[in-house]
């Protein structure tokens, strides 16, 4: 759906991104992670035609992104982490106005709202907003003329649990109906549970593309921890995953001793900060 090759962005003598390359498939959860300043939010941009790359390609649904634009964008929906909503209309005035500028009909602003369960919300004006009604303004704006990729820059920062919640539920559904989304974020447990691929980026460069799962076994050396009660006091061992004899010594624990915890270690964000070790945050 999405195929990026040999990016490059510099502004005056700031390299911001530096020959990424990838693809992304139809239907997939694609997370851009990385520091503040790494590049994501401009790869995200060139990636939309939002900015010219300096060298390199995007082509979207086969379209190339510079060459044959007006095609490529008619095929995307983007949302950035910053509110770009009229304040003084409301919640179904800015949709409507989205909407007739790309040619859509009303009624699909309504089928977009109640998607989004923003018909509660439709009379209240933009600017009084929370952030996270905002947020969801935007994406449901971005939806508008069913897309075949959304980009979104962290659809759920600074949301409560619950809203964020929300949003993760309908991306989901969007995925299962063929929706394409490329999505940065700072949530490591975000990206584990939603992304079906991420792309770690460092100083303009991709460093690591995988499934979350992928890169922590791969990156991390992974271990089941058990924690019991044996002879009047607390034990604890740590016992690699990949050892044949784990399975069998975590079985004799649990039959002879009184386990009080057992959980895994290895995770997206220790491996996260891993690769980006050095780099600020």
């Amino acid at each position: 759906m999405i195929e990026a090759v040999g990016l490059r962005k510099a502004y005056g003598r700031s390299l911001a991104v530096d020959g990424i390359t990838f693809t992304v498939e139809r239907g997939e959860i694609f997370g851009l992670l990385g520091p503040n300043g790494a590049g994501k939010t401009t790869t995200m941009r060139m990636l939309s035609g939002l900015v010219r790359p300096d060298a390199g390609r995007v082509r979207i649904a086969g379209y190339d992104v510079v060459r044959q634009r007006r095609a490529a964008l008619q095929r995307i929906g983007v949302a950035f982490e910053l509110p770009a909503l009229y304040p003084r209309l409301t919640v179904r005035e800015n949709l409507e106005f989205a909407g007739a500028l790309r040619g859509r009909p009303a009624r699909e602003v309504a089928e977009v709202m109640e998607r989004w369960g923003l018909a509660a919300r439709e009379r209240q004006r933009a600017g009084t907003l929370s952030r996270g009604w905002k947020q969801r303004t935007m994406i449901a704006r971005a939806s508008l003329g069913s897309p075949e990729a959304l980009f979104l820059d962290e659809p759920t920062g600074g949301l409560d649990p619950s809203a964020a919640a929300e949003i993760h539920r309908i991306l989901g559904t969007l995925r299962a109906e063929g929706v394409t989304v490329v999505m940065s974020t700072h949530d490591m447990a975000e990206a584990t549970l939603l992304c079906d691929r991420v792309a770690i980026v460092v100083r303009g460069q991709l460093v690591a593309v995988d499934p979350p799962s992928a890169l922590v076994g791969r990156l991390q050396s992974q271990a089941v921890e058990v924690t019991w009660w044996e002879a009047g006091g607390v034990h604890r061992t740590a016992l690699a995953l990949e050892d044949p004899a784990t399975p069998a010594a975590v079985w004799r624990l649990m039959t002879h001793a009184r386990v009080l915890e057992i959980h895994t270690t290895g995770s997206l964000e220790t491996v996260y900060r891993q690769l980006t070790a050095g780099e600020k945050p």
